[in-house]
């Protein structure tokens, strides 16, 4: 009897020891994940609803909603909320579309084709920084664009220091940036759609555009959705080319909300004001995650049959 009790003990050992494995390998994950990402955030979180600038040797002070009441009342983060959608607008339109046309141009067999899609690639692996700069000197006064507006007999436009053109110029910048690597995600979708598709379509006299209108668009609607919501996320975050190119400016005009929580934490070393911003971002971004799986449980739910109709 006491043999089988131990049997039937370790076997139940044997049993719990297999469902714990893939959590202890996981294990150390968890634990860098909880001390870089997850801890930092709660405790930014917390410091969202207390007063802790300036002399950061003292303890932060519980204020409660302060905070919030000082951003609705801020027009400089007003208006960097306003520069912040104005690029969502923009940007993420362009960055949809626009790469899903070269996609389609780079996915058919020629010789060659390779390094153009080498070509339209490169911009995504140079850095920022670097890319900031090459932009900046092509945007200067006495730079390679305005050279050619004057051998062409037209003004000189003062593309980073005009308020209304400095936040256009930036954009300039992130949309060449994201071209390949939103092209690339496109160019897998395209590989996969078979060719008897397109013979079909030719067959019952869908040719050219309208051909990737009744076929392309609605087979590669989860790439579209994918696209413009990491664009979208990708928009709200931008940072380095107005650091780079702008610093926020001219009188604020380029300023967006991660810049303007990046000054407040480390130029003003306003923590707690800073946080909250951190936190009225994470809340847009996390509406945007929100929309993107609505939109894809929509997509899901429609018939493949409606693909040309």
């Amino acid at each position: 009897m006491w043999g089988a009790i131990a049997k039937s003990w370790q076997k139940d050992q044997g049993s719990t020891l297999r469902r714990l494995t893939p959590y202890l390998f996981l294990l150390p994950a968890i634990v860098v994940l909880g001390l870089t990402v997850f801890y930092p955030a709660l405790q930014a979180f917390y410091l969202s609803f207390t007063r802790y600038d300036y002399n950061l040797t003292r303890p932060p002070v519980w204020i409660g909603l302060e905070n919030f009441q000082r951003l609705g009342r801020d027009p400089i983060f007003l208006q960097t909320l306003r520069n912040t959608f104005l690029y969502l607008v923009c940007v993420v339109p362009i960055l949809v579309t626009l790469p899903l046309g070269l996609a389609i141009l780079v996915n058919k067999k020629l010789r060659g084709i390779q390094w153009f899609r080498a070509a339209y690639y490169v911009p995504v692996v140079i850095s920022m920084v670097v890319a900031g700069i090459a932009w900046k000197w092509l945007y200067a006064d006495k730079g390679l664009l305005n050279q050619l507006l004057t051998w062409l007999g037209l003004p000189k436009i003062d593309w980073l220091t005009d308020p209304k053109l400095a936040i256009f110029s930036v954009m300039a910048v992130t949309i060449w940036k994201g071209l390949g690597y939103y092209m690339v995600i496109y160019l897998a979708g395209l590989q996969a759609i078979p060719g008897e598709l397109y013979e079909a379509a030719a067959i019952d006299g869908s040719d050219g555009i309208k051909r990737h209108w009744d076929i392309t668009v609605p087979l590669m609607r989860p790439y579209l959705l994918l696209v413009a919501v990491i664009s979208a996320i990708s928009a709200t975050k931008v940072f380095e080319e107005v650091y780079i190119m702008t610093q926020g400016g001219p009188r604020n005009a380029s300023k967006t909300i991660v810049y303007y929580l990046y000054e407040q934490a480390f130029q003003e070393l306003r923590i707690s004001y800073a946080c909250t911003i951190g936190l009225v971002m994470f809340l847009v971004i996390l509406a945007l995650s929100a929309l993107r799986l609505s939109l894809e449980k929509v997509a899901d739910s429609q018939p493949e049959n409606a693909i040309g109709n």
